[in-house]
């Protein structure tokens, strides 16, 4: 029997970063070559079972003995950990590739997503989560027909690899600074308002500045863990952005104005204070997190919040536009989106005394990680360039 508190600074508990098992008991007559199936060693746990260690195919185990003062591993590629089997490997450039891919495929829990992640075929993917999961003698991904999920070893090996990992994406995004032409990719989670306000205007630009530069965005008004979900930064208006994050101020702030056509309002009539929406048909608005929206106004030191009735719900600017400008009804929208429907005369601003302004849109992302140099460029570029004003 070997006390693994008097092995703290061996190989094998090095492998994890502390002491995982409380002893280790060899085979009274342990076999120099086992074969396949072969029990090499039983390891007691904390507060755990016993479990059997056994040899594995393509393994090459050695015999491995008490005496061994440095406890050199039961095989080569072999360390323990709680509360399964860690294999300690030999960082190779597949073990490195294969690691990213297995994240990806645990962020995006399915692997066409995280094949278009890294531009890569699920089924490459397959083939290499497999070659990985083979190599380390153990499964890493439950996969059915609808989903993806991390086995118990999966988890370990995620919680193990993740921060190793981005620290090296991270490294990678500080030498960007050294090199005459900076390159890499930036993966942004953006609303839609601010994919056509902001980036619209900007991104030819940067792309004539930064030719090795990739935008990556993902346009969606859905409040989500922009950061979990492997982006970069997100773009979102001010007072939505969760506390934990740095934010950067990209616009000004943002007059919310309501308008209509001339058609509608000539049938419908012209609204003289907000609470007169009560009577009209209006384009409702369901935030990112299904809330439905109330229209704020305001004059003075009055603050006005209204549930608005309507029979068309909508949650992004674009359709609602569509809507706006056929007729369907009153529509409640950031003023720099509408403004060049009021100066062509397609739709008529209303109850312009009481519109409301609130916070612009807002650059943010992790306060733990390192700012990525394209990030950083493109901040720059938008408060350089000012597509919605000073």
């Amino acid at each position: 029997m070997i006390d693994m508190a008097a092995v703290a600074g061996s190989s094998v508990s090095k492998g994890v970063g502390r002491v995982v098992a409380e002893q280790i008991e060899l085979p009274a007559d342990p076999d120099p070559d086992p074969g396949d199936g072969d029990v090499i060693a039983i390891i007691q746990y904390p507060r755990a079972s016993k479990r059997m260690i056994r040899s594995a195919p393509g393994y090459g185990c050695k015999r491995y003995r008490e005496a061994d003062v440095d406890l050199q591993p039961l095989c080569p590629t072999i360390a323990l950990y709680v509360p399964l089997l860690e294999i300690h490997m030999q960082l190779s450039r597949a073990n490195l590739a294969d690691f990213v891919y297995f994240l990806a495929i645990a962020r995006n829990q399915s692997f066409s997503r995280a094949g278009l992640e890294l531009d890569i075929s699920a089924s490459a993917l397959s083939h290499a989560i497999k070659g990985l999961e083979a190599r380390l003698g153990v499964r890493l991904l439950n996969r059915t027909t609808r989903s993806v999920t991390l086995t118990a070893a999966g988890e370990e090996l995620h919680a193990l690899i993740s921060k190793p990992i981005e620290e090296i994406d991270q490294a990678m995004h500080v030498l960007n600074r050294f090199r005459d032409e900076p390159t890499g990719r930036v993966r942004l989670n953006v609303l839609s308002d601010a994919a056509d306000l902001l980036l619209g205007p900007v991104l030819p630009i940067f792309n004539d500045r930064y030719p090795e530069m990739e935008i990556d965005l993902t346009v969606t008004n859905r409040m989500i863990d922009v950061i979990g979900g492997g982006h970069d930064a997100g773009i979102r208006y001010g007072g939505t952005v969760p506390e934990d994050m740095i934010a950067q101020r990209l616009s000004p702030d943002i007059r919310w104005v309501v308008a209509g056509t001339a058609d509608y309002l000539q049938r419908f009539g012209v609204p003289q204070h907000p609470e007169d929406l009560m009577s009209h048909r209006c384009l409702r608005i369901r935030l990112g997190n299904d809330r439905m929206y109330e229209w704020e106004f305001e004059k003075g030191d009055e603050q006005l919040a209204i549930a608005v009735p309507g029979v068309i719900t909508i949650d992004e600017t674009r359709i609602g536009v569509s809507l706006l400008r056929h007729g369907a009804g009153l529509m409640y929208a950031p003023e720099p989106v509408l403004k060049p429907l009021i100066e062509s005369g397609q739709v008529i601003r209303i109850l312009d005394d009481w519109a409301s302004v609130a916070p612009g849109f807002h650059m943010y992302y992790s306060s733990h990680r390192q700012l990525p140099m394209g990030l950083r460029l493109l901040i720059d570029l938008i408060r350089e360039l000012q597509p919605m004003g000073e």
